[in-house]
């Protein structure tokens, strides 16, 4: 009787864990639309034609009274959302520690990222400074959320599910933005025939993000739940809260130097996904429709790779499925550097190949990383991985940057990248991560 009674409670307790995890993918579900539609397609050239439409004679617009270049005022956007985002994280991750209560901070992230991209419907005309604030709000939203979202891995999977788990995640995340843009480029497309102006037709795609945020967030948030942990002490101001983070990270260096590694390929990864529609268009004069294209191309074999890597790191661990996938971002800019111009169909094999590897490097990245976090200091330690994904990532730009400007050849700068995977690949080889697992207080799975 007794047996039987531990085996049901086992059962009963494995389902439960399987419908949390369910509920936990459907938030990469809900946010991944903002990322596909609204950042990567539509608000970059919207916002900035809204800002041109605003600008005096010279091309500038002036919020706050600070003269700003209005082709430069989606970036610097950009750029403050991630400020604000550095400020927010640490103090949200270690209260939601502190606390044990992720659920409601979760909750409050989710939803004032979705209001603010659902108030994107009403910037047109010159609105431009209504288009910052909603974007910096969204933007730093999505960081703070994403963050408490990963910070439930360790907590809902075992380490021997993480790798599968984080691969699921991503790939549902990259199926709704396929699904998504799919239906927002049919409304732009057509958008005379269903009696839209194109200004219309972009603001109900941005609006649509929002509530399609805001709809699904209610999957996970009814299906996820708290767990109580030890009360800590309050830590003061974010930089502060970041500092104490840091000081903790280093007493398992080994945990820090994964992180190291992740930054620098991740840098490489982020700067090829906004920088080779930049590629496809200069150097090679594709046209927007092409470029709209590969980026759906992008989103669904993303989906084919998350979870065909998940499926390798069951059977070579997910460090070296990882290397693996380093060594295929090497051979794809390689590749990339000698595609003809003019020439559509190279540039979706390039699009394919970026597909593939982009959802399992960095699903396979955040389920590692799950392993090295010492136990309860789950937010905590995935803001700094956040941050590490969100705000770190300037250098690549840079260097890309610096090269075209140096060379004057947009293919010189596309090959530079490859010293970020380069790079990353020495740095992640030499991370012990059985013994940096065992350092943070882990159990060791057989195969990592």
């Amino acid at each position: 009787m007794g047996t039987d009674t531990l085996r049901t409670d086992a059962a009963d307790g494995a389902a439960d864990r399987r419908r949390e995890q369910r509920g936990w993918y459907f938030y990469d579900w809900a946010c991944s639309v903002y990322s596909t539609s609204v950042l990567t397609v539509f608000l970059g050239p919207y916002l900035t034609s809204v800002a041109e439409s605003a600008a005096d004679g010279d091309g500038y617009v002036h919020p706050l009274g600070i003269p700003v270049r209005a082709g430069s005022f989606f970036a610097y956007s950009v750029s403050l959302s991630v400020i604000v985002a550095v400020l927010v994280m640490p103090l949200v991750g270690a209260a939601a520690d502190r606390s044990g209560r992720k659920k409601p901070l979760l909750a409050a992230a989710a939803y004032t990222g979705a209001a603010a991209t659902a108030g994107m419907f009403f910037l047109d005309g010159d609105r431009y400074l209504l288009g910052g604030v909603l974007l910096v709000v969204a933007n730093a939203a999505q960081s703070v959320a994403m963050m408490l979202y990963n910070s439930y891995l360790p907590q809902i999977a075992p380490p021997g599910e993480r790798d599968a788990v984080s691969s699921r995640g991503w790939a549902f995340g990259y199926a709704a933005g396929a699904l998504v843009l799919i239906a927002n480029l049919i409304l732009y497309t057509a958008h005379d025939s269903f009696g839209l102006s194109e200004s219309a037709a972009v603001r109900i795609c941005l609006a649509s993000a929002g509530l399609w945020w805001g709809a699904f967030a209610l999957i996970p948030l009814r299906r996820l739940r708290d767990r109580r942990t030890p009360a800590r002490e309050a830590a003061g101001t974010g930089r502060q809260q970041l500092a104490a983070t840091i000081r903790d990270m280093r007493r398992h260096p080994l945990t820090l130097a994964f992180l190291l590694a992740y930054l620098v390929y991740n840098d490489g990864i982020q700067t090829v996904i906004t920088q080779a529609s930049v590629y496809g268009s200069e150097e090679l004069g594709l046209g927007q429709s092409t470029l709209i294209v590969a980026v759906l191309l992008v989103q669904v074999l993303a989906v084919v790779g998350a979870l065909a890597l998940g499926r390798l790191a069951r059977t070579y661990g997910a460090k070296r499925t990882i290397l693996g996938s380093l060594v295929a971002w090497t051979v794809t800019l390689a590749a990339g550097y000698f595609l003809p111009a003019g020439a559509p169909v190279w540039f979706f094999v390039l699009a394919a190949g970026i597909g593939l590897v982009l959802g399992g490097s960095q699903a396979l990245s955040r389920s590692l990383f799950s392993q090295l976090v010492p136990p309860g200091k789950e937010a905590e330690y995935f803001s700094a991985y956040e941050l590490s994904d969100r705000g770190m990532s300037w250098l690549g730009p840079l260097l890309f940057g610096l090269t075209y400007q140096l060379t004057g050849s947009y293919r010189d700068a596309i090959i530079s990248l490859v010293a970020f995977f380069v790079l990353g690949f020495v740095l992640l080889a030499r991370v012990p991560v059985r013994r940096a697992i065992g350092d943070a207080g882990n159990p060791v799975p057989e195969r990592i």
